[in-house]
């Protein structure tokens, strides 16, 4: 779905893998994280899909530093949507992984499913999914469908059918995953036919395919991923390191070149976007 083909920008500028050695520009501390989501904001985008990191840089599931983190960036970005992680890569356990959301995020991701990564997997199992599910529904946070293969599309369907998940629907796709979807167009497009019509989508490209599913994102009116969680590079010769904001302008650089529109944030929460037990508290 889209709104008069108005491109929602979700901005990930952080990740669990990019560290401080693999590029200095990757935010790591709160301030950090809160800062460069505060520029990112005011180039314009429309969520921020936010992870937490201990000061030396490893990736943590506690609610004492995403707190900090999202009421920094509820201060300075007061209507930004704000997306929180669920992420059983580093932290297998139900309650570490659902920790985060007593603090209401308007969302937090949700994988549909297990899957490899190069060196790593991550684990998801059917319970899981809905226990986190569930545990979303009661903090009135909305997932964010994360699928890296079709077969995840499926399930988050299947969840819908069963009611387990209901809704304003939003799907992330993620391609160039080694053990999932490649970011071929017959790939793209069987992906795209799946989703249901009136739900809104977002293409990641990871890696160096960043820079091709923006475009096609944005020539087709789509939501975008951009963020130096899925890519450090703005080159495929790999001679440039990325930052956060040239990857958000660059995308921003697109949607003028195509003749689209910023969705905003506010358009986003007027589709049901927004944690009501937030903003009613």
């Amino acid at each position: 779905m889209t709104i008069g083909k108005k491109v929602l920008i979700n901005f990930c500028p952080t990740g669990m893998v990019p560290t401080k050695a693999m590029t200095p520009h990757v935010p790591i501390t709160p301030s950090e994280i809160i800062e460069q989501t505060h520029e990112a904001y005011e180039l314009g985008i429309t969520i921020a899909h936010l992870h937490a990191r201990l000061d030396n840089g490893t990736p943590t599931y506690k609610r004492s530093v995403y707190q900090t983190i999202f009421e920094g960036v509820r201060k300075h970005c007061p209507d930004l949507v704000i997306c929180g992680s669920s992420s059983g890569r580093n932290f297998p356990e139900f309650e570490k992984r659902a920790e985060l959301l007593s603090l209401k995020p308007d969302m937090c991701s949700l994988t549909l499913s297990s899957l490899n990564f190069v060196k790593q997997a991550s684990v998801n199992e059917p319970n899981m999914i809905v226990a986190l599910a569930e545990e979303m529904t009661k903090y009135g946070v909305i997932p964010e469908l994360e699928c890296f293969d079709l077969g995840m599309i499926n399930y988050g369907k299947y969840l819908i059918e069963k009611g387990v998940l209901k809704g304003p629907f939003y799907w992330n796709l993620l391609f160039n995953n080694i053990a999932g979807m490649q970011p071929d167009l017959l790939t793209i497009a069987t992906a795209l036919q799946n989703i249901p019509k009136n739900h809104f989508v977002s293409l990641a490209g990871l890696g160096l395919s960043q820079f091709q599913l923006n475009s096609f994102s944005v020539s087709q009116g789509l939501g975008v991923r951009v963020g130096l969680e899925d890519n450090i590079w703005m080159d495929s010769a790999k001679t440039t390191k990325a930052t956060n904001i040239k990857l958000v302008k660059r995308v921003h650089d697109l949607i003028e070149v195509n003749e689209t529109e910023f969705l905003t944030p506010a358009a986003f929460r007027a589709q049901g976007f927004s944690n009501k037990l937030t903003y009613a508290s």
